[in-house]
């Protein structure tokens, strides 16, 4: 009822893109999967890991987790033909952002032993911490897919929250002792 009174029964906000087919404000939804990383990520920094290798990676992250609310709250301009040109005119996330954890990624995968088995969220706190970000972070990015059904997005958004939920699995497995302490699926172990 509150929302109505706001709003009428077609709620707008300059922050986010109202869909009636849903009868949702589905960018609030996408940015507020980012925003929520964000919080995971600061108090996993702060308790778990604070002389953590990548501690400045990950207050990278932060910001860019901010770039990209601000991407996506901005309408993506239909006539913009590239993000380069759409970046003239509002904050938008670009490749380099993601290449940059690409480069993380695969350094950091050097170390680390081929996976074997799926890997269950746990072991060492930081790397249960790590994996609670990367599941909201797929969460983010599944909203952000959603919202390319309602909105032009950009799609450098996206493919970023894509390369920080692979990069939040990788310093998972570092967490874990260079992934020794892994927590691995064993296919039926419970149907006894």
């Amino acid at each position: 009822k509150h929302a109505r009174q706001l709003f009428g029964d077609v709620p707008t906000t300059p922050y986010g893109y109202y869909s009636a087919r849903h009868g949702a404000l589905v960018m609030n939804i996408a940015t507020g999967g980012g925003t929520l990383v964000h919080e995971i990520v600061h108090p996993f920094v702060a308790a778990n890991c604070p002389d953590c290798p990548e501690a400045a990676l990950l207050r990278a992250i932060q910001n860019d987790l901010f770039d990209v609310g601000a991407d996506l709250c901005v309408p993506h301009p239909a006539g913009a033909a590239s993000a380069k040109e759409s970046a003239s005119q509002a904050l938008r996330v670009v490749a380099a952002q993601s290449e940059r954890l690409e480069r993380a990624i695969d350094r950091l995968n050097e170390g680390l032993q081929p996976l074997r088995s799926f890997i269950l969220p746990g072991g060492t706190p930081a790397a249960a911490w790590l994996h609670l970000a990367r599941a909201v972070c797929r969460r983010a990015e599944r909203a952000v897919v959603h919202l390319t059904h309602e909105a032009k997005v950009n799609e450098h958004a996206l493919i970023y929250l894509n390369r920080l939920s692979d990069f939040l699995f990788v310093l998972a497995r570092i967490a874990n002792d260079g992934g020794k302490n892994d927590v691995l699926w064993v296919p039926g172990a419970n149907r006894g």
